[in-house]
């Protein structure tokens, strides 16, 4: 990856191949061959010119460029095709505010996403996971994908609402996400509004899942203020919004929004990340038997407990190695709110600006044979995963994810509680490979369930800490983290 344009006062276009719209530029190639297609950019350059439909947009490709605009959120605030779609989904949520309101928004959220908070969801974290164990059966054939799906759903809403949101309600939001996010991808890079006016049955379907998704949270949230007080996230925003005095009270539709998008958000990529885990360890059964090795090890038949978390070492090496092979959060959106120069090019106001932790976890230069899965690139003492500011699956800066150390949390224990019980197992044939959407992962993962009745043998993985970069997802869950209220935010759809 060079360390400037070829030539820093001229913009590099990629053209558009023969026989495509101009009008729909490189959506097209972005939406049929997303992943071929990223990997293609840096070779043009560290900022490279693309069209969006009728919009020209830039992609960054270079790690310190990336997070030189991370960095500056009134320069690159968040915007784009992608989020002006998810603003029509998710309101004026912290997930898509603009950064006049963001430090705000992030303060209200932040007690709930605090490490004690976290470290206090791991029995939580643990019974759902349980639960789901509980009904497999073995040799019977799970849909994985709709099974991560529901059980971070089910997690996600149980800390945001408690029990507001029954199971069937629950269950409904799942189904209602997999059509949005089906939907959500190709109305980013084919920002054509006129194509999704056509009454087609996949438009019907997009809009009836939003508009059943906005129902199911107001009926959730009209149920619990007719209840007593509960300690959760909506027990907070309503609080606020009953004290006299606020500068700048919350109002109901903040409540709604910012309900809607910690839960669509919160479901969605963790989901992901585990569907795609198991994937990756059914062909790698070297790495699935040091999971097992370690799990034993560590938990000797039992459930997780927040105090176990740091010494789940190589369980949090294989979702960290997951997040650089597969993030889900796989390509965002910018825009700038004044005219500016960056990387050599003349920037003006309103102008597209794409990243994507994909492209810069896939370049060689930061991760040496990147399309292996190696969990040991994390662990302390081995081999070195290049600079560690490329790897991004929770993004940076002021807008980094809020919820990254509980997604972190919740997946490490799932992983562990899982592995502890079962194999899962691809069935014969070939694997067709994940797909992108609005998020990057498998969408109907197939599997077969194999009892663990005998722990695997060989030695556990020594005890480490992850290299330095990595997500930190136990220590600071466990013991607390030096993070300053409100240094963070939920940017993942």
């Amino acid at each position: 990856m060079n360390g400037c344009l070829p030539n820093p006062e001229q913009a590099w276009t990629v053209g558009t191949a023969p026989g495509i719209f101009p009008s729909i530029g490189h959506g097209i190639a972005l939406f049929r061959r997303p992943l071929e297609f990223l990997n293609s950019l840096p070779a043009h350059g560290d900022l490279v010119e693309i069209r969006l439909g009728p919009q020209r947009a830039w992609m960054v490709c270079h790690p310190e460029l990336v997070h030189r605009m991370l960095r500056d959120t009134r320069t690159f605030d968040k915007g784009g095709p992608q989020y002006e779609r998810l603003r029509a989904l998710m309101g004026g949520g912290v997930v898509t505010c603009p950064h006049s309101e963001h430090r705000r928004q992030r303060r209200l959220l932040q007690p709930t996403f605090r490490p004690a908070a976290v470290a206090g969801h791991t029995d939580l974290m643990a019974e759902e996971t349980a639960s789901l164990c509980r009904d497999w059966r073995a040799g019977q054939r799970v849909d994985v994908s709709a099974a991560m799906l529901g059980l971070t759903t089910r997690l996600i809403s149980r800390v945001l609402l408690s029990d507001a949101l029954g199971p069937a309600a629950a269950d409904e939001v799942r189904r209602c996400l997999a059509a949005i996010v089906r939907g959500l991808f190709v109305r980013t890079v084919v920002p054509v509004d006129a194509l999704f006016r056509i009454p087609t049955p996949a438009n019907r379907r997009y809009r009836r899942a939003v508009e059943r998704t906005h129902e199911l949270i107001d009926a959730a949230i009209a149920q619990r203020r007719r209840a007593a007080p509960r300690d959760d996230l909506l027990g907070l925003l309503l609080a606020a919004a009953d004290r006299d005095g606020e500068q700048e009270p919350v109002t109901d539709q903040e409540i709604h929004d910012q309900v809607v998008s910690l839960l669509l958000t919160g479901s969605e990529s963790p989901s992901m990340c585990l569907a795609s885990t198991f994937g990756l360890l059914a062909h790698h059964p070297e790495v699935e038997r040091r999971l097992h090795a370690e799990v034993d090890s560590v938990l000797a038949g039992r459930l997780p407990r927040a105090g176990d978390l740091p010494r789940l070492v190589y369980t949090r090496a294989v979702l960290t190695e997951t997040l650089r092979h597969s993030p889900p959060g796989w390509l965002f959106t910018r825009v700038t709110t004044r005219e500016t120069r960056f990387a050599g090019q003349h920037l003006p106001r309103g102008t597209t600006v794409l990243y994507s932790p994909y492209l810069l976890h896939h370049d060689a230069t930061s991760f040496p044979e990147p399309e292996r899965f190696l969990p040991e690139r994390w662990l302390e003492g081995e081999a070195a995963a290049g600079p560690h500011s490329a790897l991004i699956p929770f993004s940076a800066g002021s807008r980094k994810c809020i919820g990254d150390l509980f997604s972190l949390a919740e997946m490490t224990v799932a992983l562990a509680t899982l592995a502890g019980r079962w194999r899962l197992r691809r069935p014969p044939g070939p694997v067709a490979p994940p797909r992108p959407g609005a998020t990057l992962g498998p969408r109907s993962l197939t599997m077969i369930c194999e009892p663990r009745a005998d722990a695997p043998g060989g030695t556990p993985p020594r005890a480490a800490t992850l290299a330095p970069g990595a997500p930190a997802v136990a220590a600071a869950a466990a013991a607390g983290d030096t993070r300053r209220d409100g240094d963070q935010d939920v940017h993942h759809a």
